[in-house]
């Protein structure tokens, strides 16, 4: 398996890549830049959703490995992203319940991998995470996961509020990790159960946490107040692991 980044730079490459169907992380345009092609990329990417950043001229020859990036370079996943409903078939096939971890503002892709890792060693069924503030399957996510994203789905979705919603209608209940909520130990856990997780320093967004039916919090003795998002996923994850098994 080859864990490079893929770069598509110049404009027919970038055109060619949205109509083949590949997934595409984010975008860099020449700022001002105007004519037809780079018009019908920026078609293609508010089409797809495609997060799109305008820079200069000087970021562009610095992100550019080629030096023909012609105005254009997009960011293309690593991996090919699963659908939402792919994770909830892998639960299906292997006659048990649904267990996501749900990823909320993970823009480290250092953090993602560790994530990713656990996921799949806790025995979760996918991953899913928002298309806007997060990282994508980059080289380095793949590498971090230690060969988890072949065997881990995951699935990008546009609102993750949004998407808790409709995975509630499939009976899954879901619980967010934040330092003001129920002590995990005290929570039950069991049965279908999306793990939410946010970074380390604002934790999970106001209307996601909305969302969720439980708030739990990791039992902490030192003297700093926060974990690391991918260790703090890990606790909770084994938490959700030993009552599953119990």
């Amino acid at each position: 398996m080859r864990y490079e980044e893929f770069t598509i730079e110049g404009r027919n490459a970038v055109i060619e890549a949205y109509r083949a169907g590949r997934p595409i992380d984010k975008l860099f345009i020449l700022d001002g830049c105007q004519d037809g092609p780079i018009l019908t990329i920026k078609r293609e990417a508010k089409a797809k959703q495609t997060p799109v950043k305008f820079v200069t001229k000087e970021r562009l020859d610095q992100l550019s490995e080629t030096g023909k990036h012609q105005g254009v370079i997009a960011n293309a996943a690593a991996y090919e992203y699963a659908t939402v409903e792919e994770i909830l078939d892998n639960a299906r096939q292997k006659g048990e319940a649904p267990f996501l971890f749900l990823l909320d503002n993970i823009e480290d892709p250092h953090n993602l991998g560790a994530i990713i890792r656990t996921a799949n060693l806790a025995g979760a069924h996918g991953v899913i995470v928002p298309k806007n503030r997060a990282a994508g399957l980059t080289a380095v996510v793949a590498k971090t996961s230690a060969g988890a994203l072949n065997f881990t789905p995951v699935a990008r979705v546009t609102n993750l509020a949004k998407t808790i919603e409709e995975l509630k209608k499939e009976g899954i209940w879901f619980v967010c990790a934040d330092m003001g909520g129920t002590t995990m130990y005290d929570l039950n856990l069991k049965g279908p159960i999306g793990l939410v997780i946010g970074n380390e320093g604002e934790g999970v967004g106001r209307l996601v946490k909305e969302k969720c039916d439980m708030i739990a919090s990791i039992p902490m003795k030192g003297d700093i107040d926060s974990l690391n998002a991918s260790v703090a996923a890990g606790v909770l994850a084994y938490e959700i692991v030993r009552q599953r098994l119990g």
